[in-house]
């Protein structure tokens, strides 16, 4: 038998991206994902179940299906229009119903990896220059987001002790820009403006949305356990991400940047959530010598992550189009999966 992976949140952007990553591997006999609305991505081979983000219904799931690996990529890291309760369910809630449902007596998982952020570090003025998977943030926390991701990483390091026999995985991903990924920078620099604060330059990291799902897939299918940063080699200026992007820089005051920023956010112009505030006033950097001592190579560097969006941006504009919008048809997707009409092998 082949490999039996089960995907929380198929209906966001790396759910369905790894989704796909995986119906190209060989030894993966059954892919299975959750996800409160319709996948955004077609996919010819997974199956599709809806489910409520905070996941009550996984054990059911889990013992009929007998997966053995869970890849959890539905951790919300960008805070903008997620309320304080939703936020909590999706991060908190949801990851302790799937590691319920993982350790259980019985339960058939033997893996677990889990999407999570560099916003666990902080950004704050007394940081190391290159923050380590085992260095402790500097700073108090000062947002709703990264207590949540802090919560959520207690939790998978609890569950790792006392599940000894099972192989976990942490991805720490630094911020992610390229082709089609929309995060508030990518927003921002989409709009050719990018929010900064008057007075600072800060030296930043970024990972290609390309190496996501690359490290993802990379760890699953090794079953590589551990807590590993991943992002892009080398840090930039904040001012040099606006040029290589063709953006200007708009000068927040040092004291109270979001509510200055506030009207332009109504107005849609700008996005700087609480969690981009300590990033662009003191930058973060962190070590990925553990995940390229695993064997893992990068195929974009920071500054390099920062010109795939520029090239997708630059192309947008050149053709006034952007990628089609895809629809999840039930009927249509069973149609092409299970009819004999479909001729099987041929490319769409």
């Amino acid at each position: 038998m082949g490999r039996r992976v089960l995907i929380t949140g198929l209906d966001t952007f790396w759910g369905g991206r790894m989704a796909q990553a995986l119906e190209a591997e060989p030894d993966v006999e059954m892919i299975l994902g959750l996800g409160a609305d319709d996948p955004k991505v077609p996919l010819e081979r997974t199956e599709f179940v809806r489910a409520d983000q905070k996941y009550s219904i996984l054990s059911r799931i889990v013992r009929a299906t007998q997966v053995d690996t869970i890849v959890h990529t539905f951790l919300e890291t960008n805070s903008i229009d997620v309320p304080s309760r939703i936020l909590h369910e999706i991060n908190v809630i949801g990851t302790l119903n799937l590691l319920a449902a993982a350790g259980s007596a019985g339960s058939s998982v033997r893996q677990v990896v889990i999407k999570s952020s560099t916003h666990v570090y902080g950004a704050a003025q007394t940081d190391p220059a290159w923050f380590r998977e085992d260095t402790a943030r500097t700073s108090p926390v000062r947002n709703r987001l990264e207590r949540s991701l802090i919560e959520v990483e207690s939790l998978v390091r609890d569950f790792t002790e006392d599940n000894p026999h099972l192989v976990v995985t942490v991805l720490r991903f630094a911020n992610v820009l390229g082709t089609d990924i929309i995060s508030p920078i990518s927003h921002n620099l989409r709009r050719k403006v990018l929010p900064c604060i008057a007075g600072f330059d800060p030296l930043v990291q970024f990972i290609e949305e390309d190496d996501v799902v690359r490290a993802l897939e990379y760890v699953t299918g090794r079953r590589i356990p551990g807590v590993f940063n991943v992002a892009g080699a080398g840090k930039l200026p904040w001012s040099e991400v606006a040029s290589i992007a063709g953006a200007f820089l708009l000068p927040l005051p040092p004291v109270r940047p979001r509510a200055f920023a506030a009207p332009l956010r109504r107005l849609g112009a700008v996005e700087f959530p609480p969690e981009m505030e300590g990033l662009a006033r003191f930058g973060r950097g962190v070590d990925t010598s553990r995940l390229v001592e695993a064997g893992f190579e990068y195929r974009y560097t920071s500054a390099g992550a920062v010109e795939s969006l520029a090239r997708a941006n630059n192309l947008r504009r050149a053709t006034g189009s952007g990628t089609p919008e895809y629809r999840y048809e039930q009927d249509v997707e069973q149609f092409f999966r299970h009819s004999p009409a479909v001729i099987r092998g041929l490319d769409s």
